[in-house]
């Protein structure tokens, strides 16, 4: 069965044919189980599809997510001073105590303390983005611009990095972090929302579809091939961001191994590694073609449809079960997983006291993990017709093993993250695993996901995967600050990280959550195009009337 309606994509009117259920597929129900299809869509050519995998080639994070934090928690403990040998002491003095805080409100903070409560406020600020204006981008061309400017602001963040010359400074260092990290979050989950519309209108996909409609596959054969394209370009575009990942750290040894001992060594590698993205990033906002959503509804504001869209889709939860189970417990999941990478940072910088040279060869370790596990899980799920849930589920047990072993540190320095060679085996690991993992995770958020709804849910996507981290930085950051002792916070991410993981392998089923969406999203637009066709009848009526 199928029905055409008319629906307005900001362009012309154009007619979505929801396909519905054919007699072959031995189902009762006659509701649609795959994705409608908008024919006036341009497929995706080479080049956008280029210019997509080499903006995340230079997206990689090095920068807004690695250098700057280092930076941060450098300018701030040359600031500091050792609370065990008071004021105007110096937290990197060899006999120093290895406690170092800060002048904070009324009294003093610890240092690892105020770097995760940057996290935690930039997180705060994720939340208010993506829940008020995430959806807006499903409306017109306002995604394509949303994106456009959360890149140049994270630009103009990292460049602006020149300026931080002295501990002094480690105020404004906080707050360029905090611009460029916040910035950094917005571009990937605004570039993963554009996805699944890419994923929907390669060649491939187009095929597959006219096969599904000419009755030439069962929709479970559509269903799992539909999957493979998605996890295709989820892949292939995770492994884009690991080879800028190596490419990016690579031309940052050109600076520091020759410049050692220049104080602004340090800056000129974060303008360095932010020109690289600048030069691969810019050709996607000049190849994407135009795919705009339905016009923004009579009477309603972008800063207001959001929290609009946000409430109707959370009163549909008994509907769309699968998708929210999955979006609170992979909200509980990155926060673990985020809190966890943070903490370990930390660590890792009072191991190798802030350098970036150290921090380099290390990021260069887990870029060429991270580049051939990537690879080598795509060739596993392609071989093999893995689903995209067993595949995350293997991912998700190194997530639970990174903060276990950081709990062996609270009782002895023999493990847990108090030797060199540990940081090494955990860029290694992390590579190994966590990389497949965000492929795999965006990929599951897609399948999960109602077509047509792409920013929407992906938004509440970022909102669980970014900044769900409110909860881990600040609870973290009050233990470590009563007790002085980094490793205290891992317990407490090791129970957030086991719990959403069981949640996930038991109470995730993503065929019935797949369908449940198409069926979801098919009526929203198909009510949506009944009310706009609806009105343009009663004014042509009007009209008619009038002229009579």
């Amino acid at each position: 069965m199928s029905e055409s309606l008319p629906i307005a994509t900001g362009r012309s009117t154009s007619v979505i044919v929801f396909s519905g259920v054919r007699k072959d597929d031995a189902v009762t129900d006659d509701a649609p189980l795959v994705a409608s299809q908008n024919y006036d869509e341009p497929i995706v050519t080479r080049k956008e599809l280029w210019s997509y995998y080499l903006y995340y080639n230079g997206d990689n994070g090095v920068g807004p997510n690695g250098y700057s934090l280092t930076l941060f928690q450098s300018l701030a403990t040359a600031a500091g001073y050792d609370p065990a040998r008071g004021p105007g002491s110096s937290c990197l003095d060899a006999n120093a105590s290895g406690r170092c805080v800060l002048p904070w409100g009324g009294g003093t903070k610890a240092v690892s303390s105020i770097v995760l409560i940057a996290n935690g406020a930039s997180f705060a600020v994720m939340t208010a983005i993506f829940t008020t204006i995430g959806s807006a981008a499903d409306y017109g061309t306002f995604g394509r611009w949303l994106l456009l400017v959360a890149t140049l602001i994270c630009w103009a963040a990292q460049f602006a990095s020149m300026s931080l010359t002295s501990a002094g400074r480690w105020g404004l260092s906080m707050g360029l972090y905090m611009t460029g990290f916040v910035s950094y979050g917005a571009t990937l989950v605004f570039y993963a929302a554009v996805f699944p519309r890419l994923a929907r209108n390669t060649q491939h996909s187009r095929d597959l579809r006219e096969r599904y409609d000419r009755g030439e596959i069962s929709v479970e054969v559509y269903e799992r091939e539909e999957s493979l394209e998605k996890n295709r370009i989820s892949n292939i575009s995770t492994t884009h961001s690991n080879i800028g990942y190596i490419v990016t750290l690579g031309l940052n040894l050109s600076l520091l191994l020759p410049l050692q001992g220049n104080p602004r060594v340090n800056n000129y590698v974060l303008v360095l590694t932010n020109s690289y993205w600048v030069l691969v990033g810019i050709w996607w906002f000049i190849y994407q073609q135009p795919r705009p959503g339905p016009k923004l509804p009579k009477g309603e504001s972008y800063l207001t449809v959001g929290w609009k869209q946000i409430w109707i889709a959370l009163k549909q939860f008994k509907r769309l079960p699968y998708t929210f189970t999955y979006l609170f417990a992979f909200f509980l999941l990155a926060d673990g997983l985020n809190t966890t990478g943070t903490l370990v940072s930390i660590c890792q910088n009072d191991k190798f006291t802030f350098s970036f040279l150290q921090n380099t060869y290390l990021g260069l370790a887990q870029a060429v993990t991270s580049t051939a596990s990537t690879l080598g899980f795509w060739y596993i799920q392609r071989y093999w017709k893995v689903s995209t849930k067993k595949m995350f589920v293997v991912t998700n047990i190194v997530t639970i093993l990174i903060p276990l072993w950081g709990m062996i540190g609270i009782w002895t320095n023999k493990f847990g993250f108090h030797n060199v060679w540990e940081f090494w085996a955990y860029n290694v690991v992390f590579g190994l695993f966590q990389a497949p993992y965000y492929a795999f995770s965006q990929t599951m958020m897609a399948e999960l996901s109602p077509p047509g709804f792409d920013n929407m849910f992906f938004g509440l996507f970022g909102l669980s995967n970014r900044a769900s981290s409110m909860i881990g930085p600040n609870v973290i950051q009050a233990i470590i600050n009563k007790s002085g002792n980094n490793w205290d916070g891992f317990p407490f991410l090791f129970s957030l990280c086991i719990s959403a993981s069981l949640v996930i392998w038991f109470g995730v089923d993503v065929q019935k959550g797949r369908r449940a969406a198409v069926q979801w999203g098919a009526e929203q637009r198909g009510m949506a195009a009944r009310d706009a066709h609806s009105n343009t009848v009663d004014r042509a009526s009007v009209a008619s009337s009038q002229k009579r």
